[in-house]
């Protein structure tokens, strides 16, 4: 039986290193297009694997010793082709942003549904071509290819603003024991280890030099490592409820389509102050201390309607406070206005106490690079707004009357690992977001978006309070673990306890540091092992 399904998988392994052409690239694009299911919802991690190891035997079949460039070439072009495959599926929910508003939009799809993808690709290009330039036999090529794919990943969560979103730590969705890791080693760090793991796997695939099997083998003995740690972690690290804060978080499902209609913003508005004093359907719920509202939610530029004004002072008597996302406009004289994605923090009678305005600004939607070309070629910003949204300075953290201090991240500002904190360490996030942009309820990016929240949770050892204007909104213990949930597609309140940080985990005081030392041990150990190779055949 064991020789049967080794002898299957040896010429599994001779067929995809023996395709070339057409037949390599289409292969390398179905591939990536299956990897995608590795993510959430589907959280189906065994498909990114076998990708990996898919992509080893690729650039296996595209070596030739005699024309390194020419193989890195082929290489770089199945690479390419994975990626295209594999950042389409995982990311075709962009295209629902440009529906919105179909009208100025909707004609730029067909281009984003290619340039996009394709893009994003470039970075698996460089990856696998990258990687079959310093090529090497055995065990020694998994650790290449572990390297350069992971540092292009780094690189793409960086470059150009960054889009960190999917990289391959975020595979692990359906088992919250292995996400712990990331207090440890952040979720490049795991990443590494994922493609390590699933790079091994090509060794099944033919592999016939001596105890090749210890390198999968090792690598399945430390994921089982993780997991008996992180599920460790689990049971024994202690959660509690931080004393006298009631949090409520709103979320009044209005579409996109429907947000800044002018019938309707006096209608979205009292939903959302109707939502805030409802009365709780929770038995013995305390009265709300702290209302939290999604990422712009007024309806209108909040600081210039007086009577929305009244409203919140309102709201905010009896000492409660309101936090809510908010577009603001700065005006100076002979100046045109700079609108900011805003976050405003309102104390006792309406009092302003906090403003902050998001750094991370999300291309194309919040702002356009090269705005004077792209306007020049008719291209506009998602956002229906003059110009683009100006840059806020970066994380901050604020006081908070009856609550511990908050650093609040909008939207898409809770994707970055070791970015979510600044100089002073808040006590919990307040992560404020719009994800109706991201499609219908039934959507992949909505429950992406969550994972991400999740995992900057357990990272930093710091609890979350989302709120999303279609959903999902939640509150986040600092171990990545679900309180309170209202799902995507759903009107409704969540009421809750905020949980207690935790102390600062490895990862929130060393950063990408043991990160590092795990891609330099790689490299180590990729070219000890080519020299041990190389010394046995000769």
């Amino acid at each position: 039986m064991l020789h049967a399904v080794s002898q299957t998988l040896e010429h599994t392994g001779a067929f995809v290193r023996a395709l070339t052409g057409w037949r390599r690239f289409l292969f390398a694009l179905i591939t990536g297009l299956l990897s995608a299911l590795a993510f959430a919802p589907f959280n189906l991690f065994p498909f990114l694997l076998i990708a990996f190891a898919a992509l080893v035997l690729l650039i296996d079949g595209a070596q030739s010793p005699a024309r390194p460039f020419y193989s890195a070439a082929l290489a770089a072009l199945a690479g390419w082709g994975f990626g295209f495959g594999h950042f389409l599926a995982g990311f075709y929910w962009i295209g629902y942003a440009f529906v919105v508003d179909a009208a100025d939009h909707a004609w730029q799809l067909p281009f984003v549904a290619l340039i996009f993808p394709g893009s994003l690709a470039l970075f698996t290009a460089l990856a696998c071509g990258l990687a079959s330039l310093f090529w090497l036999s055995g065990i020694a090529r998994i650790f290449i290819f572990a390297v350069a794919y992971v540092l292009l990943e780094w690189l793409r969560g960086h470059i150009f603003t960054g889009f960190p979103w999917n990289i391959p730590a975020y595979s692990w969705g359906g088992s919250l024991a292995i996400l712990q890791s990331v207090s440890l080693i952040g979720a490049y760090g795991l990443s590494l280890l994922t493609i390590l793991l699933g790079a091994s796997l090509a060794i099944f695939f033919g592999e016939e030099r001596p105890r090749a099997w210890l390198a999968p083998a090792s690598m399945i003995a430390l994921f089982v490592l993780l997991w008996c740690g992180g599920a460790a972690r689990l049971a024994l690290t202690p959660t509690e409820d931080v004393t006298g804060v009631n949090l409520r978080i709103v979320q009044p499902d209005v579409p996109q389509q429907e947000k800044y209609t002018p019938e309707l913003r006096v209608r979205n508005w009292r939903r959302l102050v109707l939502q805030s004093v409802e009365k709780s359907g929770q038995k013995n719920s305390e009265a709300p201390t702290h209302i939290i509202w999604p990422e712009a939610a007024p309806p209108f530029l909040l600081s210039r309607e007086p009577e929305a004004l009244d409203d919140v002072a309102i709201l905010t008597s009896g000492n409660r406070v309101l936090m809510t996302g908010a577009v603001r406009a700065d005006v100076e004289p002979d100046q045109p206005p700079r609108y900011y994605n805003s976050f405003y923090i309102f104390g006792h009678g309406g009092q302003l106490l906090a403003t902050y305005d998001k750094f991370h600004l999300v291309p194309f939607g919040e702002y356009l690079p090269f705005e004077s070309l792209m306007n020049a070629l008719g291209l506009k910003k998602i956002v229906g707004l003059p110009g683009s949204f100006s840059f806020g300075p970066g994380p901050q953290t604020y006081s908070v009357p009856g609550a511990p201090d908050a650093g609040p991240l909008i939207c898409y500002e809770i994707l970055f690992p070791a970015a979510v904190t600044g100089a002073q360490r808040p006590q919990w996030f307040v992560n404020v977001t719009d994800d109706s942009w991201f499609g219908p309820p039934s959507s992949s990016g909505p429950q992406q978006h969550f994972l991400i929240a999740r995992v900057r949770a357990i990272e930093e050892g710091i609890p979350v309070a989302r709120a999303a204007n279609t959903g999902i909104s939640a509150v986040i213990d600092p171990l990545g673990r679900v309180v309170a949930e209202l799902g995507a597609g759903q009107m409704g309140i969540i009421d809750a306890k905020l949980p207690v940080a935790l102390p600062p985990t490895l990862y929130a005081r060393l950063g990408d540091f043991a990160f590092l030392l795990l891609i330099l041990s790689c490299i180590a150990l990729a070219f000890w092992m080519g020299r041990q190779e190389r010394e046995a055949f000769n």
